[in-house]
């Protein structure tokens, strides 16, 4: 149970850090956003509890103190300045390593490194010889710096859950902890404890109701329940007028428990208001106990408060309705859903086979309820691209520094959603992408400025749907690619000859061989011709595509083609001598019949469709399937972003749904083939990759001119 729950608080404090780095680099850029400086502070108010929770005290010691320096900076008492980003940074990257780690004597000497250095960062700030903070050098507002210091009165009402002990948290220490925050008058109601026999000791009975003077702002009071589930209730007011010695009855009516009228009728028959009141059941016991606590401490306050603003809303516990699953366990809904597709299938076969209307019937609606089960489970796995989007905006924060380039990234489309294992599997094309934009694309300085461009670089990343695909481009508004350079480097290495006469495209498409740079020089980031043949590879095994355009001295986009999931597509399904294969519907523009000549014994050869003249491939021949075609085959034509080809087979079957299973090892140099399926009758499909196919065709036709 134990092992459960610490494997929550490794995925939540995972979470929080990913968020923090990102509040943090948002912060850098918004030093007066008090929101984010907020948001900063709680996160490291987490991390804190809920590390000190499960024993973690190197984590939870070294996180406090993070914590108190943007305590510091919540009240203006030091400024957000580039130093103070950067040893933040620094330290939740070692809050990082620390989680699930040995904590060793090299891991306590770097927090020690870190807090020192914070220290000296508040201490230069703070120090009585150092000036005040001025406006120019603090990140708060004049409302922060006018109740900075000030006084104030809070009525908290706080009814845990009855089964808050079962998660970890302690009622009895949240209350200390509002205690120590200034003058406190707490009122413990018992009234829900059951008889002995009865208790569960899994159980909390108790709830409080805590006066509260102090000069901790409403946000200090709100962290203090951040581990506080949902179900529990929590109410904080802030108390108008403390100078004045509040009766009973003005209590009452403060808490809109009693009306005035009705206050004003009990004063004029001279009873005591709370006793008769509780006889009337307009209020409880419990509520005048409290307001009597709350009318004891207003008189206790030995100095006036100090004139207050208006109060913040109560504080609201939203409803959740978000739940975490662990990924393994859906990646095997998944499965089974696939299995259900495959079974259906083979129930749907042997219904149409007997002739059984009823199992037919069985059947289809047994497809419309996997069919529907099936978009759901896709559903629970799509996640935001910007996901991965946001721990960008850290390397290029890190790049800048590094490379002495003024750049920023610009996120676009972050929304769009992409299967969760595609997602992971885009992270090293896109660091590769960036960091070749950071230092090849994007000039120096003195450059741009000659250039009369902006001194700050940008990159964007951006994402949008295109059908079954999904376009994620990386661009930058650099220098663009130097084409020249590119063909005399391909010259050079035998990629090409000089007295081809190669397009654009072409050229630029020379980056992606492996071991290609015309960088003269190799240095930490680039030279060594690593990099952008990984991306193909990665890309192309997603069966996606990469492309390139750019324009010289405006810069360079590299566009990603993927696949919206790598689990069930949607099929055609084809036959070649008897066998079938798949090709995927997303990549297929139109079909049309194909009379083959008895001399048309190529491997490539071109038809004519709607005017355009196509490159086909004969996959009977590409195969090497023996016999003879039938008199009539099929032109599947295809579109893999780049242009058009043709694919010949005998027949066209039909749509299929198609459950996505790898190939084997024995399949693996084989080109054309990017999976397999299995259909109804048990018998295997393998599925077209129709991005291998067209390299092929296009390799072909340019031999055979």
């Amino acid at each position: 149970m134990f092992d459960q729950i610490s494997s929550v608080f490794f995925d939540e404090a995972n979470e929080l850090l990913d968020n923090l780095e990102d509040q943090l680099l948002t912060l850098e850029n918004e030093p007066q956003n008090q929101d984010v400086i907020s948001a900063v502070f709680r996160a490291m108010h987490t991390i804190k509890g809920s590390s000190a929770m499960f024993g973690m005290d190197e984590i939870s010691h070294f996180t406090h103190k993070m914590e108190n320096a943007f305590d510091l900076v919540r009240g203006g008492k030091i400024p957000v300045t580039p130093a103070l980003i950067q040893l933040t940074l620094q330290a939740r990257d070692h809050i990082r390593s620390m989680l699930g780690a040995e904590i060793t004597p090299e891991i306590i000497n770097t927090s020690q490194s870190i807090e020192s250095k914070i220290n000296d960062y508040i201490n230069s700030y703070t120090d009585d010889s150092t000036e005040p903070v001025t406006a120019q050098k603090a990140i708060v507002t004049s409302a922060a710096q006018e109740k900075s210091g000030e006084s104030r009165t809070w009525r908290i009402s706080f009814t845990p859950s009855e089964s808050i002990l079962l998660n970890g948290t302690r009622p009895g220490l949240l209350v200390k902890e509002l205690v120590e925050m200034g003058t406190a008058t707490v009122v413990t109601f018992t009234e829900n404890v059951p008889t002995l026999s009865q208790i569960d000791s899994d159980k909390c009975y108790l709830s409080w109701d805590i006066i509260l003077t102090t000069s901790k702002s409403e946000n200090d009071i709100n962290d203090v329940f951040i581990f506080v589930d949902d179900t529990s209730k929590i109410k904080i007011e802030e108390i108008p007028d403390t100078n004045l010695h509040h009766k009973l009855g003005e209590i009452l009516v403060s808490r809109k428990l009693v009306s005035e009228d009705e206050l004003t009728k009990l004063i004029e028959e001279q009873k005591k208001v709370g006793e008769l009141l509780v006889n009337k059941n307009i209020v409880t016991t419990e509520q005048v106990k409290s307001a009597l606590a709350e009318q004891e401490h207003l008189k206790k306050l030995s100095a006036p408060a100090q004139d207050q603003n208006s109060g913040s809303a109560p504080a609201s516990t939203a409803n959740t309705q978000t739940i975490r699953v662990n990924s393994q366990k859906l990646d095997r809904l998944i499965d089974l859903v696939g299995e259900l597709v495959t079974f259906n299938a083979r129930l749907g076969s042997i219904a149409t086979d007997i002739k059984n209307p009823t199992l037919q019937s069985l059947s289809e609606f047994g497809e419309q309820i996997i069919f529907s089960l099936r978009d759901n489970a896709m559903d629970m796995r799509m996640l935001p691209i910007g996901t991965i989007f946001s721990r960008f905006r850290r390397l290029v924060h890190d790049l800048s520094s590094q490379l002495g380039k003024n750049m920023v990234l610009v996120t676009e489309g972050a929304e769009t959603e992409l299967d969760k294992t595609v997602i992971e599997k885009l992270n090293d094309p896109l660091v590769h992408l960036i960091r070749n934009s950071a230092d090849h694309g994007i000039e120096n300085p003195e450059v741009r400025d000659l250039m009369s461009k902006p001194a700050q670089g940008t990159i964007t990343l951006s994402a949008k749907h295109a059908g079954a695909f999904v376009l994620i481009t990386v661009s930058d508004d650099g220098a663009g690619l130097n084409k020249k350079a590119i063909r005399e480097k391909g010259i050079e290495r035998g990629l090409i000859k000089e007295s081809d006469n190669l397009t654009d495209s072409q050229i630029y498409d020379l980056i992606f061989q492996s071991g290609f740079s015309t960088n003269k020089t190799v240095t930490s980031l680039s030279g060594r011709g690593v990099g952008m043949d990984v991306v193909k590879r990665d890309i192309d095994s997603l069966g996606g595509t990469v492309s390139v355009e750019t324009i010289p001295g405006e810069g360079t986009s590299f566009i990603l083609k993927i696949p919206l999931t790598l689990a069930i597509i949607e099929g055609m399904m084809v036959e070649l001598a008897g066998c079938k294969y798949v090709i995927p519907l997303s990549s297929i523009e139109e079909c049309i019949e194909y009379e083959p000549q008895e001399e048309d014994d190529f491997l490539c050869s071109h038809i004519i469709a709607r005017g355009e003249y196509l490159p086909c491939i004969n996959m009977r021949k590409y195969f090497e399937i023996p016999g003879a075609p039938p008199a009539e085959q099929q032109v599947i034509v295809v579109n893999d972003q780049s242009s058009k080809v043709g694919i010949i087979v005998d027949r066209i079957i039909g749509n299929h749904q198609t459950v996505i299973k790898p190939l084997g090892k024995l399949y693996k140099r084989i080109e054309g083939l990017s999976g397999s399926t299995i259909l109804g009758d048990g018998t295997v499909a393998l599925i077209l990759d129709i991005f291998k196919l067209s390299d092929v065709i296009r390799k072909l036709d340019k031999a055979a001119k």
